[in-house]
């Protein structure tokens, strides 16, 4: 089965609607040694078919258009932070302290962007930022994974993949599927306000509780597609302001704290058609954000999940990002060595995540204007990682070569100053191109609807 075939089964998608897609290949787009370009098509192709999909519903049309899906986009889309111009500045991508670090015994990959990241790895290694690498050099990988952890940081082993493969983590993802879909409830179905193929999403509201990339991706998709998406943020914990520029191109964004002031974002539920989380499993629990929880709330909701490890096994609740994955899975020895961890030409597990991310809401959507019922959908970096690494079919590679991003690349004012960014991908007939609206300061917009 090829790549896009498997993520549109994955989708609960008509095969049927395989024939409308098209691609233009072009080589030398995310190379590496594990089939990236197949992956990011997929990822791609599946999410515009499905917005295709719910387009041609919402318009009445009897046929769903035509989606085109050219390599040369979605190649700079998957680096859509690298390409990041903010006044002509570039974006600092990790912090000093993420990074690969030789132990006693092998490498582990670590991360601490965020400041209480930082201080949690110090405090794990108990030394100050200079002596990290002294620290590590005494412990040996599983030691560092493991004392990190339990203080609340970010660090795992490199491992090769056949490590990976003999870890109980991995055998909690192998048996899931790609996209995890659920109907929770008897929920009637809910109509959704009338779009066409241009905006599918116009009218549908989403509450963005999301991270970092895979998340952010997945709803600046849907925001591209029409949607009116709120990202709420913690007081506490802001957002990181350059990924914010990255991933906020046509959201609104708010700061809320669910510990005081719970009535604010049950106001917001009451009209939400769509929920997407992307904390680590359970985090959100406590505040009654659980799909369960929401669906009893909010009748016919969409949930949509995403995390590093998925939902079970014993790292079902640890955090993680997607360099930590890669180095965990075994993708960081296979494009480099055991000798030295190397990574993928791109973030593409965060990446592909949240273009698949987004085609299982609007699958979801689609499908609740037949069945009706509230819905979750579940998705995790480490099986995005498994199908990367042991289900895509690399066969029929070329086409005409990739001569850099420029074409791709676009330029606009915001309140951010002058950006230059990616152009989304994924493009089908009577479809949007761009976003109706730059990204603006992290929290500046009140907590309501639009």
């Amino acid at each position: 089965m090829d790549s896009l075939t498997y993520a549109w089964a994955a989708l609960g998608g008509d095969p049927a609607l395989l024939p409308r897609l098209s691609t233009v290949p072009r080589e030398g787009v995310l190379q590496g040694r594990l089939p990236v370009r197949e992956l990011a098509r997929a990822c791609v192709g599946a999410c515009a078919l499905a917005a295709a999909e719910l387009g041609a519903r919402g318009a009445r049309l009897r046929v769903v258009p035509e989606v085109r899906v050219d390599d040369g986009v979605v190649g700079t889309a998957f680096a859509s932070e690298r390409h990041l111009l903010i006044n002509g500045r570039a974006p600092v991508a990790f912090a000093p302290l993420s990074r690969f670090w030789r132990t006693a015994d092998g490498w582990v990959r670590t991360h601490a962007n965020y400041p209480h990241h930082t201080e949690r790895l110090l405090t794990a290694l108990g030394c100050r930022p200079d002596g990290v690498e002294a620290a590590l050099a005494e412990r040996s990988a599983a030691q560092v994974e493991e004392a990190v952890y339990a203080a609340g940081g970010l660090a795992v082993a490199v491992r090769t993949p056949e490590e990976w493969a003999a870890h109980p983590q991995a055998r909690a993802v192998t048996g899931r599927p790609l996209v995890e879909r659920e109907r929770l409830d008897p929920a009637p179905a809910r109509v959704l306000p009338p779009a066409g193929p241009a905006l599918p999403l116009d009218g549908v509201r989403v509450l963005d509780l999301t991270r970092v990339l895979a998340g952010p991706v997945g709803t600046r998709t849907l925001a591209l597609l029409g949607a009116d998406v709120l990202r709420v943020d913690p007081p506490r914990y802001p957002e990181l302001p350059d990924q914010h520029a990255d991933t906020g191109f046509g959201k609104r964004s708010a700061t809320l704290d669910l510990r005081a002031d719970r009535r604010a974002f049950e106001e917001l539920l009451k009209s939400a058609d769509v929920v997407v989380t992307g904390y680590r499993p359970g985090a959100l629990d406590r505040f009654g954000l659980a799909p369960e929880a929401l669906a009893e709330r909010r009748p016919g909701v969409v949930v949509a999940q995403v995390s590093a490890w998925g939902t079970s096994g014993p790292w079902g609740r640890w955090r993680g990002f997607d360099s930590l994955v890669q180095a965990a899975t075994g993708i960081a020895v296979t494009e480099g060595s055991a000798r030295r961890p190397g990574a993928l030409p791109a973030q593409a597990l965060d990446h592909g995540t949240g273009y698949l991310l987004a085609a299982a809401v609007l699958r979801a959507l689609t499908e609740q204007a037949d069945d009706g019922g509230s819905r979750v959908v579940r998705l995790a970096l480490a099986r995005t990682a498994l199908w990367l690494t042991n289900g895509i079919d690399a066969t029929g590679t070329g086409g005409a070569a990739y001569e850099g991003p420029e074409p791709w690349l676009a330029e606009t004012d915001s309140a951010l100053g002058r950006l230059r960014y990616a152009l989304p991908p994924g493009a089908y007939e009577g479809g949007p191109g761009d976003w109706a609206r730059p990204p603006g300061p992290l929290g500046a917009d009140p907590a309501g609807w639009s």
